[in-house]
């Protein structure tokens, strides 16, 4: 019988094309691989292979166990053959009593060799002894041992493609690097004239036709009505290559909007800012958990065509936008947790950009800050919520104390979901440098300024914390959403460095709700976009929410990059539209350390 399976052997399964054309340890063309799948974090390491006769095996071993047992393991399952019926056949063979019965129901012998060809002592726990370049041998079949090979565990494109919009697939790998993975983008091969798509692919439903080798891929209008495939080859630093992995787009690409908002904007952003400069853009993105509601299309947007206010439609918008503003730091607001996992990361990874999230408590939103992995690194992060911070942490007794005086404010501040994202980098290129990097989301009512002006306290007494007690003096830039306009009490407390206890503010929902407080800060901040007339504009209101504000005693503005003009915004009459994703408008400066 082991004859007879020996001679299989070369009609045995080749490795995928791209594993072969790896190098880094491949093994032969002719030689079975031996997956092995080892972690430190876990107990077991597991172990596929396909027999001579075609049957598949994996099995699970622990680390710490002595090569030897699971090499007898191994002998014992080859015996087995193929499944029930074969072990019927077996036991057959041997009933009619022929020395072949016998044989055929040998384990054959099973042993295991380093990649210099020594055999591997059976005392040696199995975490040691399967190496990658190893060689199993199996009776006279011989497979190369494989540990951890790079592998895809999901391959996603996004459900909406539209003509001259990046298509960013979502690739998640073990032991592998979306960088290093090899991309190749087919189109559908449109039937010929007269004939149908079937018969122009030979009857195996849709030809296809190779468009591009990159990861992400913008189609062009010719392929509107046509569908996209991506073939990802996973791979990782050391050139080894798992198996490849192919997946078709739900639809067909779609025509664009035409002309958006941003295009004017993207020829500011044509490239990244030199070392000595950092681009920063602050952006409301719009959660989807808002934009996706009646009272939404029916109250606050009934003006914006009902596709355009869809989550798929808007991120293809947003993707473009973000990516075109090749920035260092992007600092984000309302960004649903679902989008940053499956859609803006993926996509600003392959821009260059590592992602942070911080979500809302309660909520399904919250805030994300990226920053440009050749021009920084994250040393720490410091996120809070405020309404934790301010009970528990001893930096805002103080204030605590102020604030117990009035229960009804403080019950509304407590009340909040407001937090608050604070990112140490630093410099790749100068470790000196480091910079703290905050982004937040204030209390959205129009009569909430008291809460506001709490909420904006207990967030500089907690950058001041990080910048000058955990790293002293590292600027600061400060992002967001402060849902405050220039005449407000917010944005003087902030440009000011304090506020009086008799400021109207305190007084924002009525006398029944006053809170009169004094409060400073040591910062000398300035909004690096100066006042825009707004960067907010819905179909009831319009003003300026929304700031950039920097250390100017660190920093200074190189060039703020013009807002869209008045026409642009209001060509479909307000925000959002079908040619911008967002009530909001983002906020892009260049900033040059003094």
């Amino acid at each position: 019988m082991w004859r007879r399976l020996c001679s299989a052997l070369g009609r045995l399964r080749r490795p995928p094309a791209a594993a072969s054309r790896a190098g880094g340890g491949r093994p032969p063309a002719a030689m079975e691989r031996a997956v092995v799948r080892c972690v430190p974090s876990e107990p077991k390491l597991s172990l596929r292979f396909v027999l001579p006769d075609g049957s598949a095996r994996h099995m699970q071993r622990d680390q710490a166990e002595p090569l030897g047992r699971a090499l007898a393991r191994i002998a014992t399952n080859a015996a087995k053959g193929p499944g029930k019926a074969a072990a019927k056949k077996s036991k057959k063979a041997r009933a009619e009593g022929g020395a072949e019965g016998e044989a055929a129901a040998a384990a054959p012998a099973v042993r295991l060799f380093s990649r210099d060809g020594e055999a591997v002592a059976e005392e040696v726990p199995n975490a040691a002894a399967w190496q990658d370049g190893a060689v199993l041998q199996i009776g006279e079949a011989q497979y190369r041992v494989e540990r951890n090979p790079p592998a895809l565990t999901e391959l996603r494109l996004p459900r909406s493609l539209l003509a001259g919009f990046p298509v960013c697939p979502k690739v998640s790998a073990e032991f592998a690097a979306p960088q290093h993975c090899l991309f190749r983008w087919y189109r559908e091969q449109p039937p010929a004239a007269g004939g149908d798509r079937e018969a122009a692919a030979g009857g195996d439903g849709a030809a296809w036709v190779e468009a591009a080798a990159e990861r992400v891929f913008t189609p062009s209008n010719a392929l509107v009505g046509l569908r996209l495939k991506l073939r990802c080859t996973p791979g990782d630093g050391a050139q080894r290559y798992g198996p490849a992995r192919e997946v078709e787009s739900s639809g067909p690409v779609e025509a664009g909007p035409g002309a958006c908002t941003f295009d004017s904007r993207h020829l500011y952003t044509k490239k990244v800012c030199g070392q000595d400069s950092v681009r920063a853009v602050s952006y409301n993105i719009l959660a989807d958990t808002y934009a996706q509601t009646e009272f939404s299309r029916t109250v606050l947007y009934p003006y914006c065509a009902p596709y355009a206010l869809e989550l798929d439609y808007r991120q293809n918008l947003l993707k473009k936008e973000l990516a075109g503003y090749s920035a260092d730091l992007i600092c984000l607001q309302e960004v649903d947790k679902s989008v940053f996992v499956d859609s803006l990361s993926p996509a600003l990874d392959a821009f260059g950009l590592e992602g942070l999230f911080k979500i809302k408590e309660k909520q399904h939103e919250g805030l994300a800050t990226f920053y440009r992995r050749d021009k920084f690194s994250c040393l720490s992060q410091h996120d809070i919520a405020f309404s934790e911070a301010l009970l528990s942490d001893p930096l805002h007794k103080e204030l605590c104390d102020k604030l117990a005086k009035y229960p009804l404010v403080q019950e509304k501040v407590l009340q909040r979901s407001s937090v608050l994202q604070v990112s140490v980098l630093q410099s790749t290129t100068d470790p000196s440098r480091k910079i703290c990097v905050a982004n937040t989301h204030l209390y959205w009512h129009p009569k909430g300024g008291n809460i506001r002006l709490i909420q904006i306290a207990v967030a500089l007494s907690h950058i001041r914390h990080v910048s000058c007690d955990l790293y002293p003096s590292i600027p600061v830039i400060f992002c967001g959403d402060f849902n405050s306009t220039p005449s407000s009490g917010t944005y003087s407390f902030i440009n000011s460095g304090g506020i009086a206890e008799d400021h109207e503010d305190w007084v924002s929902n009525g006398e029944e709700e006053r809170c009169s407080m004094s409060l400073s800060h040591p910062f000398k901040l300035q909004s690096a976009c100066g006042e825009p007339a707004y960067t907010n504009y819905v179909g009831g209101f319009h003003g300026c929410l929304d700031y950039i504000f920097i250390d100017k005693d660190a920093l200074e503005v190189e060039q703020v990059i013009p807002l869209p003009s008045h026409e642009e915004v209001t060509t479909h009459q307000a925000l959002p539209s079908v040619s911008h994703p967002s009530d909001h408008i983002a906020l892009i400066c260049d900033l040059r350390w003094k």
